[in-house]
């Protein structure tokens, strides 16, 4: 007997596409088409109820309007106003009440009926469908599950076939297995042949029963739009009007009423606009919110490292006894609140080097930084030696000093293009040290209470009179 040769593998003696595709994804098809008639019915029917009840929902929407307008005393109520488009819409809305019963009576008999037995229809396709293609394609996995078994076993016989030296029992010898797979191969081909040529069947009706599902649907779309149509442009008709009422209004007819009637009430547009600089507000110039000194000071920076050895900030030393530095002046563009505050009475001041002076102090500010940090000793710069001067005196003035120290006007060591007053060196009383640090007073005195104070934003260079620096500490 001659061998036969089977070109492939195994794959392709049973094939790895599932016989279901076509019948599921036409099953699935007519789920769709079923679905899609059903949406159709819900719409209709939807529309039906509706027509039913508008009689009953445009007496709501009449009710909406019935009232004379809520605040009328601002629309003008002559004719040609707004108070007259009211008017007219409660008119046009009464004579739509009377005009969907006999729309919603045509779309339950003559519209649903159509798509209700359409429905039937499909419901009857996909029945004819599940018992026919559905169960070809079963006996074709059936057959494709047999043809594989077979094939496995000739696998595992052939592979045991060296290894036992060709002993084994006649009803696994591979030669006999194989001709078992063609017999099996046969009729897996013989079903999948019948299932195709039966899907290729299902697959044109199918086309012929699309083309008349299209048809009624248009058919039951051409009756919905004669009866629903009519009574649209009934209503169509109604709103135009309601519509022309509306635009023979002139944009500012009531706008111009308006600000005849209340123009008293508005805002005046040629007032002029606010400015910070025009408001006054309680102890804005209160003595304690004028600076003893202020200006830009450069400050050397702690950090070793830093490749930057000064920068500059605004620092200013207030009635309340603290050095206070900020970025800048401004008080406009963020609240301003001091990078860094010490407080003098509990601080060292050396001596000034030229435009050079240092303050040993702690930060409280309450920032990180002040957390951080500790006491230390701060390095500043001033821009000449004569300022530096002077933040010195006022700095030495305010340290230890008692807590009615202070300044009527505030000074500062810059800006030429001022007015300038040149501080004096403070003086002391007989009975009182000139300056002893607090770290170094053995009968220290406890630095007086502080309290929060209002800020009062200072031009930069403005220098107060000489008395800020002179004026004696309180014995």
């Amino acid at each position: 007997m001659p061998m036969r040769q089977v070109s492939g593998s195994s794959d392709h003696a049973v094939p790895a596409s599932d016989p279901n595709d076509t019948p599921t994804i036409l099953a699935e098809r007519l789920q769709a088409w079923k679905h899609a008639v059903g949406y159709l019915e819900d719409y209709v029917g939807a529309t039906e109820k509706i027509h039913k009840a508008h009689s009953k929902e445009y007496e709501k929407v009449l009710k909406t309007i019935a009232n004379p307008l809520r605040e009328a005393h601002h629309f003008e109520q002559s004719l040609g106003g707004v108070a007259g488009m009211f008017e007219n819409m409660r008119v046009n809305t009464q004579s739509l009440v009377n005009s969907h019963l006999e729309t919603e009576k045509n779309l339950k008999g003559s519209v649903l009926p159509i798509l209700e037995r359409l429905h039937k229809e499909i419901k009857n396709k996909s029945k004819e469908l599940s018992s026919g293609a559905a169960k070809t394609a079963k006996e074709v996995e059936k057959a494709r599950a047999t043809t594989q078994k077979h094939i496995e076993l000739l696998g595992q016989q052939t592979a045991n076939h060296a290894a036992a030296g060709g002993n084994t029992d006649p009803s696994n010898d591979p030669y006999v297995l194989q001709r078992g797979v063609y017999y099996r191969l046969n009729k897996q081909v013989l079903e999948e042949n019948n299932n195709k040529h039966n899907l290729i069947a299902v697959q044109n009706n199918f086309a012929q029963f699309e083309s008349h599902v299209v048809e009624v649907i248009q058919q039951a779309m051409m009756s919905f739009n004669q009866f629903v149509g009519g009574q649209a442009q009934r209503t169509q008709a109604l709103y135009q009007d309601m519509l022309a009422q509306g635009q023979q209004i002139p944009p500012d007819f009531e706008w111009q009423r308006f600000v005849g009637r209340s123009g008293h009430m508005l805002v005046n547009p040629n007032e002029p606009d606010r400015s910070v600089d025009a408001i006054s507000f309680p102890n804005q110039n209160h003595k304690s919110t004028k600076p003893l000194i202020e200006g830009t000071l450069e400050r050397k920076s702690r950090n070793k490292l830093s490749m930057h050895g000064y920068s500059t900030g605004y620092y200013v030393v207030t009635p309340s006894r603290f050095l206070h530095e900020f970025k800048d002046n401004d008080n406009y563009r963020k609240d301003p609140v001091p990078e860094l505050s010490i407080f003098l009475p509990d601080a060292v001041i050396g001596t000034t080097n030229g435009e050079k002076f240092n303050v040993k102090g702690k930060d409280v500010s309450g920032g990180l930084g002040s957390k951080l940090s500790g006491s230390s000793e701060i390095a500043f710069k001033a821009h000449t030696a004569a300022d530096a001067q002077r933040w010195f005196e006022v700095i030495r003035s305010v340290s230890g000093a008692g807590p009615n120290l202070g300044a009527e006007q505030p000074t500062s060591p810059v800006s030429p293009t001022e007015r300038r007053v040149v501080s004096q060196p403070p003086t002391y009383s007989e009975d009182e040290a000139e300056f002893v640090p607090r770290s170094l007073d053995p009968n220290p005195r406890p630095p007086s209470p502080t309290y929060p104070l209002p800020q009062q934003r200072q031009t930069s260079g403005v220098i107060g009179g000489a008395d800020a620096a002179t004026r004696q500490p309180a014995t």
